[in-house]
């Protein structure tokens, strides 16, 4: 049973600490294997045949992947109505959230317990976010235009450079196919919530291209309590409206040549209550990307890519007595090359991004520039398994920054496979940590990059069309950016732990879950880094029979400290989701979905509101041939 703030739940479940469970985890993955099927050799061809992308920069099969990836299918982002783009993450990914209110509203993610500016997201190899706040852009994606995501867990500066301390999400919007697909959807539910899409792709062997279209409307609900700071709380709805368009084309120019062109823009308007405006406040929020590519296959082995991209994330902001604007626009250049040789797949590559800040606050400095160059080569022979990066950063504003990554990996039978891992990352401070000046918040000029290392240790099990994995992780940040009570660099962080998964089928039956235990500190004070849970449970299940399909999921964090003194405590929580579908004619479907079923009130974040028991109903077309 759930106990008045989930520590029933929570308590009983994660019953000892960290360290009391080293020794157990250790020996955990023995017993559950045990009691696993073995399936045929096609099963697992299936398993493995997968690819992704953002844990080397080129196409990896999964199977080849040393680092911890999660991979996000669209069948599952069309069963999270109601859900925001950090609500999916928090339940598909092992990651932590926080937020405040609901859709739209601001948000953050925890990879490994590191900050939220810790985070790198990227759409379609393009980053995508704020530099005045200096964190990636969650609260304004719609899902309706994501075909996959990839959630790479570890450092990755010596892949991408500043922001990627604790991991990195890429989002992979849809693509065209050869033929032509229309398709459309409208849901309705909870909250006032209306939401309705539309879209189209299609093509020859040259030529693909997909549209995209979508609108939402939710009236929803009062995103503060009156345990919100300074009295901003005020018990009216706060809605949220988005409008979003997507496209893109792909060309074969000649034998060799192909050139693709993405574009993405989202426009969403909030709804919230801040501060000592105990009345509505309203934020229009409009986030771009577009980018024009061009690729050279010199033979099946040799490959090289062009991309010239730009993100826009712009902000307004007004109140009854004031307006506010942040604008950012982050262009970028990358140039690339992989092959295939007799060690691995090598890329080498040079890229410069170039961010710049407008706006109603004045900043001393309003734009700068990192000019990088990056090497890697990952690959696999006999048992052994090897990836190594090292990418140089030139920053017009903080001077050069050396990033490196190491894994090896070795397969003692073809089950079991240990790896080990060593990354360094690095990350710039934002405009408004350096330059922002109110009556409640000062920069501070003279902070400086904060700096990583992180230290890994991995056990894989795989049989069949099952996975187990174990890893230990060690992530100290040396000169650790806060903002409380005023912004300096602390000498140290260290976020510790370690993180269990198991993904696996059998039959119609499908299933996955996660538990993160987590130690992340201020080693200067010895105080918990806030609003992360040391303890965080995830389960996915999944069955199919006839033309239906149902499933549940779980999500349970235990109790932790709303503020860096570690004197405002949030109690734990567990929540259930239920959903079911059926295909109730040849080109026609039915989704139900139903949120938080015990109706549990919780917060990720003092004095905010998280949606309560919510339902929801979507119809979707999808011609079949």
């Amino acid at each position: 049973t759930v106990g008045e703030g989930g520590e029933g739940f929570v308590s009983c479940f994660f019953i000892m600490k960290i360290q009391k469970l080293r020794a157990p985890l250790a020996a955990l993955p023995l017993a559950v294997l045990a009691a696993l099927p073995s399936h045929a050799q096609t099963d697992t061809y299936a398993l493995l045949k997968e690819t992704v992308v953002t844990a080397t920069r080129v196409e990896t099969r999964t199977d080849a992947v040393l680092s911890d990836v999660v991979v996000i299918e669209a069948e599952v982002l069309k069963r999270s109505a109601g859900r925001s783009l950090s609500e999916v993450l928090s339940r598909n990914a092992g990651l932590q959230m926080s937020a405040n209110g609901g859709l739209g509203k601001q948000s953050g993610l925890f990879v490994r317990g590191t900050e939220t500016r810790h985070v790198l997201l990227l759409v379609d190899g393009v980053r995508y976010g704020s530099s005045t706040a200096g964190s990636a852009s969650l609260d304004n994606i719609p899902l309706g235009i994501i075909d996959r995501i990839e959630v790479l867990k570890g450092p990755a500066s010596a892949l991408y450079g500043s922001d990627a301390v604790g991991g990195v999400v890429q989002i992979f919007t849809k693509r065209g196919t050869k033929g032509f697909h229309p398709g459309a959807s409208v849901t309705l539910g909870s909250y006032g919530h209306r939401a309705a899409s539309a879209g189209l792709s299609g093509g020859t062997d040259s030529f693909t291209y997909s549209l995209n279209a979508s609108t939402l409307r939710e009236t929803g609900f009062s995103a503060t309590n009156p345990k919100v700071a300074s009295n901003g709380h005020n018990p009216d709805d706060d809605g949220f409206d988005q409008d979003s368009v997507s496209a893109s084309m792909r060309w074969t120019l000649a034998p060799g040549w192909s050139t693709d062109l993405q574009f993405t823009q989202a426009d969403g308007t909030t709804e919230y209550d801040q501060g000592l405006n105990p009345f509505e406040v309203r934020t229009d929020v409009t986030t771009r990307v577009a980018a024009w590519g061009l690729e050279r296959h010199w033979s099946a082995d040799s490959r090289t890519k062009f991309k010239l991209a730009r993100s826009d994330d712009n902000a307004t902001s007004l109140t009854s007595t004031s307006t506010s604007r942040f604008n950012t626009a982050q262009t970028q250049a990358t140039l690339q090359h992989d092959w295939d040789t007799v060690v691995g797949n090598v890329i080498v590559g040079l890229e410069s991004i170039k961010e710049a800040v407008s706006g109603t606050q004045t900043y001393s400095v309003n734009s700068r520039t990192t000019n990088a160059g990056f090497v890697g080569v990952q690959g696999q022979g006999g048992q052994h398994l090897w990836q190594a990066n090292l990418r140089r950063d030139s920053n017009s504003q903080f001077g050069g920054a050396t990033t490196g990554f190491a894994s090896y990996g070795y397969q003692i039978t073809p089950q079991w496979r240990p790896h080990i891992a060593y990354g360094t990352s690095f990350k710039m401070p934002s405009f408004n940590t350096l330059y922002w000046v109110s009556p409640t918040f000062n920069g501070n000029p003279s902070t400086q990059p904060e700096r990583g290392k992180n230290r890994e240790v991995g056990l894989t099990y795989s049989r069949g069309m099952h996975e187990v994995k174990l890893t230990r992780f060690d992530n100290r940040v040396r000169g650790f950016i806060t903002t409380q009570p005023v912004v300096t660099n602390v000498p140290r962080a260290r976020m510790e732990g370690w993180s269990l998964g198991y993904t696996g089928s059998v039959g119609a039956w499908a299933w996955n879950a996660n538990l993160e235990l987590l130690d992340a500190r201020n080693l200067t004070n010895g105080l918990k880094l806030q609003r992360r849970s040391d303890e965080v449970l995830t389960l996915n299940l999944d069955h199919r029979v006839g033309a239906w399909t149902w499933g549940a999921s779980l999500l349970a964090q235990s109790d932790r400290f709303d503020n860096a003194a570690n004197t405002l405590r949030l109690p734990g929580f567990a929540t259930l989701d239920l959903h079911t579908g059926v295909r109730v004619a040849k080109d026609w479907s039915l989704n139900l979905r139903l949120n938080n079923l015990a109706d549990k009130v919780y917060e990720t974040a003092r004095g905010y509101n998280q949606p309560g028991r919510a339902a929801y109903v979507t119809l979707d077309w999808r011609p079949m041939k």
